[in-house]
This record gives structure tokens, C-alpha cells and sequence, in this order.
């Protein structure tokens, strides 16, 4: 078992853990969670030893193993496979010494110990982890120094996984993994032998490979057992009976206050009175629920959907080298109202594609027609390096709208996600989240019809990655998403298309069907058969969902305009809540007094309609969609 008790820690001044506990039972999976910056890595540090903390302890099994990703990626020339087995610090030693060693007792011993930790099937076991993440045969037998940094990651990662530590910490495994890298990452953490603590914002990894999670929140550590889903519904369960618990509790406070007061100055009362003042004493209070507001993401619409398709292509073939082209016979369509995820493992051709869908790349060969006035808007991690370190977001906006007031620049960084303190901060000082919420906007500004998404959620936390989703399920143009997250691509897109074998086909299955096809002990499944009427049938229900979501516009675009009235509302009530609790209003202008109550009146009367029909056209929205 891992204990954690009492422990508290600071980095530069700010309190990140306050008398954090919590117990682990040998073997768990645990994912742990919490908001960017609320000091899960440092938890990390705390448990391996490299930061020390203010108070309190962590007790782990003597001798346990421990072990993390390293921080350097291997970019030696040694081969990549050999990198992996050299992870294995005892077998690595035993095997050297097995070549030099004479007393035939020593040798016997060591044979036997290589024979007790299975040395000898070890080749086998690197290659398969390589080979799950993402690296052939032939790559395995390569030097790490041909690699890039990503890959060397991997590498990383395939080191640790191999050593099977008794403890391992991941802290966002998934960053540089590619949507089949992750599938496989998450059927190997669920069979690990030993414990897990995983730090992840990829709800489907955190529902599928772990059995419990731990939740960093104001400063402390709470144990959910279950996964990601079970973990929410368990904490709204215990918010809300906090929130009843308190309110209970103020109001049998307010009960004896209000005794007290009343009968405190009465002889005849006093002892009554104490000893109600020693009961509120010992009642205490109960804690408020503390909610963290998540910044909305608003992607702005285009102000009018050419007519499909807007993208087709015949015959195309795009690269970087000419007479060398990375996909070739490309025979698409892309339909104004199409939600594409491109599947396929990372170096198969996805971001060449966006890029060549997007005028980034121009095509070796066939023919590419876009519809007249066609604005796309294109967002990739990468793109994080273009964005001007020293300036604010504030001033990257007022670039592209330089005649425009500052309250209008203003509003448009608000709805990118970025909260009003951020609005002024240099882009360097942004969070990863924060930057990558910029640059969306950026490549979103003008209204694009079609919009292209390349891994836009590395730097996303959970509650970021809800607001996208959102986001995109509001955006009426179409979309094109490349992203190792699972879960944003089974909530927000209808159609999946595979990049693989150098070029892109249309993949009739779900992602369950494309899990199975990745996942198979460590190894690729070939594609499985698939009858015409099935496919079909599959096709059919895509056009259908799309076909769905066109016809019920107009009643979204309903729902959000009462969205926006109820909050103008809601604003207006507490302005003159505010007013007329002055009580100067009513001796000096008992009229306006009058006259603002009533204003008060109309303003609640006509928020109750508003809410009233906004619940009865989300449950049509709600129903509609599910049928």
C-alpha cells in the first residue's frame, strides 16, 4: 500500500498541498486529476523524492521500484531496441556479468536468476512495446538519434513500461502518442501487474485503463473508486449534499442567532441565550462547494455555408518532394456540414493531409476543387511557436482588427476562453491551455467554413476539452479533427476516414471497431471484412445524424438566443436588487422606488418564462438528437 499523509508543499511561495491524504491499495490504477497548475506534478516529485515537502509523509513498500518517463528523450546511437532492454538495470547487469564471470556457484546463480526474472524472453517483450507504440521492426534496429523528439519520447516511455516498475508514474502519456499509440497504451496500463498512478486529461484512457481515481481540489486529496464517469457523478452527488448540508446548517445557525439577539439583554433569558452561544460555537460551519469556472470556447460562424461539396478532389497526390508523394489517388468529398476525424498512426500522412486540404501544400497531381469563397480555418500544435512571445493576447487580436474600439478587441479574446485577468498577459507567461485557446481563435477569426483541428487538445484539461466539444458542436461548418483524444472525436464528428498505406479511404466502422483493429495483444488486427449492406447501412446513419443536426439549427440557434436573454436578465434583476436595497432610494425618490420594484417584477416574470422555455426546447433539442 501507498500511504500519503499530511502532506503539504509550496513551489514559489504558493501553497499547492495542505495536509493532502490519501491511501493506495497495492495494485490500483489510479488516475489522478485536478486543474492545470493545481499541483499534481509536484505531488509526482513529492513521491519519488526529488522535492521534499513542508509536513507529512510518504510511505511506500521497502524496496518498491519507482519509475517515470524520463525528462531527457535517448538520442544516442545506440538502437532502440537496446535502449529499451538496457531499462532493465538487473538483467543488464546480470547479463554482463554472465560474461565474465568463473566460479561455476556465481554462474549457476546468475543462470538462475535470469531464468526467475524471464531475461531470456526480454527481446521479445521490448519489441512488442515498441512495437505498440508505433515503431516496425526495422525502426526498432534504428538509432535513437534519427528519430525526433516526439518519437524519442516513445522511446522514453517504451523504457519505463519495460522495466515494470512496482510503481509508475505517467504524467500525460498520451502528449506524444498518436490515437493508436494511446489505444494501446491504455489495454497495457489496464493488464499492468503492479500500481499505477497516471496523470491524464484523456477521459477515455481515464475510464478504461484505471479502477479508481484521485482528485487534487483546494489543496486536498480525495479517493473515488471507479473511472472518470463514475468519479463525476460521485462528486455531484457529494457537492450537492454538501450544498444541502450547509444550507441546513445556516439556517439552524440563523435560528439561534437570532434567539440570542433577541433575548441576550433579558435577565430572565441570559442563561438561555449562553448556552444558545455555546451551541452555535460548537455547531460550527460547513465548507461552501467551490466551483472552478471553466471559460467557454466560441468558435464565430461563418456568415454563409457555400454549397457542397465544398472540397473535391480526383486523383491527388500530395508531398514534399516532387515525383515522392506521401498520399496518392485521393478521390474525396468534404460536404458543408461533414465532421471528418482522420484516423491513422502518426507519420501515415494525417497532418499532410490537413495541410494539403487547408492550401498549406499544393497537389504533385489531379485536380482540387473548392467552392467559391471558401475560408478555412486551420489550427495545429505546432503553430504555438508563431504566436509573438512579449505580446498579450489582446494585442495578437487587435492586429486583425486594427480600426476596431478596445472594448470590441476585448470581447473577441473573451470568447476564445480567456479570462479578462489573462487579457494583458504576455503570450509566453500564457499556460499551454491558455495558448492553444489563443490560437484557435486566431484561426478561427475570420468565420471559416471549414475548420481544421490538428491535436488540439494536448494542453486542454478535462473541463477545456468539455468546452471544445461544445464548441464544435455549435459551430455550423464543417470540420475536419485529427486528435489522439477518443473522446472528443466520438462526441463531436460523424464521419471517420483512415490515412494509411499512402492514402485516405473512408473507414465504414465505429471506434470501437477501430480499437479492435488496433488493439490485440500489443499487435495490429487486420481489417476485418465488412458486408456492403453493412457498410451502407453505416453511411446511411452518418447522413442521417447530419442531416438531423441541419434540421434542428434553427431550434439550437433558438435555445442559445434565449441562453443569452436569460443571462442579460439575470444581470438586469441584480442590478436593481442592488438599487433597491439602498435604502436612501426610497426617502428621497419614493416614485423611482416604486417604479424600480416594479421593473423588478417584470424583469423576474419574464426570466421565469425564458427559463420555462428554454428547458422545454432543450428536452425537444435532447430528443430529437438521441432519436
Amino acid at each position: 500500500m501507498i500511504t500519503i499523509s499530511d502532506i503539504s508543499a509550496r513551489i514559489a511561495g504558493r501553497l499547492l498541498l495542505d495536509n493532502a491524504s490519501v491511501s493506495l491499495p497495492s495494485g490500483t490504477k489510479a488516475g489522478l486529476v485536478g486543474r492545470n497548475g493545481a499541483g499534481k506534478s509536484t505531488l509526482f516529485r513529492i513521491i519519488t523524492g526529488d522535492l521534499g515537502a513542508e509536513t507529512g509523509s510518504v510511505s511506500i513498500p521497502k524496496n518498491a521500484r519507482i519509475g517515470q518517463v524520463a525528462q531527457e528523450a535517448p538520442g544516442t546511437e545506440d538502437s532502440l531496441i537496446e535502449i529499451v532492454l538496457s531499462a532493465d538495470k538487473e538483467r543488464t547487469a546480470l547479463m554482463a556479468e554472465s560474461e565474465t564471470a568463473t566460479d561455476p556457484h556465481r554462474i549457476a546463480e546468475i543462470q538462475m536468476r535470469l531464468v526467475d526474472i524471464d531475461a531470456h524472453s526480454a527481446e521479445a517483450r521490448a519489441a512488442s512495446i515498441l512495437a505498440g507504440l508505433g515503431f516496425s521492426q526495422e525502426a526498432q534496429a534504428r538509432p535513437a538519434s534519427a528519430f525526433s523528439g516526439g518519437w524519442r519520447m516513445r522511446v522514453a516511455l517504451a523504457s519505463v513500461l519495460f522495466a515494470e516498475p512496482d510503481l509508475l508514474l505517467l504524467d500525460e502519456p498520451t502528449n506524444y502518442l498518436d490515437l493508436e499509440g494511446t489505444m494501446w497504451l491504455e489495454d497495457y496500463i489496464r493488464r499492468y501487474p503492479h500500481t499505477v498512478i497516471i496523470i491524464s486529461h484523456d477521459r477515455d484512457l481515464l475510464n478504461n485503463a484505471v479502477n479508481s481515481i484521485v482528485h487534487l481540489d483546494q489543496k486536498k486529496l480525495t479517493f473515488y473508486r471507479g473511472g472518470y464517469d463514475q468519479f463525476e457523478r460521485q462528486k455531484a452527488e457529494n457537492d450537492e449534499l454538501q450544498m444541502k448540508a450547509k444550507a441546513k446548517n445556516e439556517a439552524a445557525r440563523k435560528h439561534l442567532q437570532s434567539f440570542i439577539d433577541r433575548f441576550k439583554a433579558k435577565a430572565s433569558k441570559a442563561r438561555q441565550a449562553q448556552s444558545r452561544v455555546k451551541a452555535l460555537e460548537r455547531m460550527g460551519t460547513v465548507a461552501s462547494v467551490i466551483e472552478d469556472h471553466v471559460q467557454p470556447i466560441t468558435f464565430p460562424e461563418p456568415d454563409k455555408q457555400p454549397a457542397s461539396p465544398i472540397v473535391a478532389i480526383q486523383g491527388g497526390a500530395v508531398g514534399y518532394t516532387p515525383g515522392n508523394p506521401i498520399l496518392k489517388g485521393l478521390n474525396l468529398r468534404i460536404d458543408n456540414d461533414d465532421r471528418i476525424a482522420l484516423l491513422g498512426s502518426n507519420g501515415n500522412g494525417k497532418s499532410t493531409f490537413a495541410k494539403f486540404i487547408s492550401g498549406r501544400l499544393e497537389p504533385e497531381s489531379g485536380a482540387v476543387k473548392l467552392a467559391p469563397s471558401l475560408k478555412i480555418g486551420f489550427f495545429a500544435q505546432h503553430q504555438l511557436d508563431d504566436l509573438v512571445p512579449n505580446e498579450t493576447p489582446v494585442e495578437h487580436v487587435r492586429r486583425l482588427m486594427p480600426d476596431a474600439p478596445e472594448a470590441k478587441v476585448r470581447s473577441r479574446v473573451a470568447q476564445m476562453g480567456l479570462a479578462t485577468e489573462k487579457m494583458a498577459t504576455a503570450a509566453k507567461d500564457l499556460s499551454g491551455g491558455e495558448k492553444a485557446r489563443l490560437l484557435m481563435g486566431l484561426a478561427a477569426f475570420h468565420a471559416p467554413n471549414l475548420l481544421i483541428l490538428d491535436e488540439p487538445t494536448n494542453h486542454l484539461d478535462i473541463d477545456s476539452r468539455r468546452a471544445l466539444i461544445e464548441a464544435l458542436n455549435d459551430y455550423e461548418g464543417a470540420v475536419i479533427l485529427i486528435s489522439h483524444d477518443r473522446y472528443l472525436i466520438e462526441a463531436t464528428v460523424d464521419r471517420l476516414w483512415l490515412v494509411n498505406n499512402g492514402t485516405v479511404t473512408t473507414f465504414e466502422g465505429d471506434m470501437d471497431e477501430y480499437r479492435d483493429l488496433i488493439v490485440s495483444s500489443g499487435k495490429k488486427k487486420e481489417e476485418k471484412p465488412q458486408l456492403a449492406e453493412d457498410a451502407g447501412s453505416k453511411a446511411d446513419q452518418r447522413k442521417l445524424n447530419a442531416d438531423r443536426r441541419a434540421s434542428l439549427a434553427p431550434l439550437k440557434k433558438k435555445i442559445n438566443e434565449i441562453e443569452s436573454l436569460t443571462a442579460k436578465l439575470e444581470k438586469q434583476i441584480q442590478a436593481l436588487d442592488a438599487e433597491l436595497a439602498d435604502p436612501a432610494l426610497y426617502e428621497k425618490t419614493p416614485a423611482k422606488a416604486a417604479d424600480k420594484a416594479k421593473q423588478r417584477g417584470e424583469a423576474a416574470a419574464k426570466l421565469a418564462a425564458a427559463e420555462e422555455q428554454w428547458l422545454e426546447l432543450s428536452s425537444e433539442y435532447e430528443t430529437a438528437m438521441a432519436g
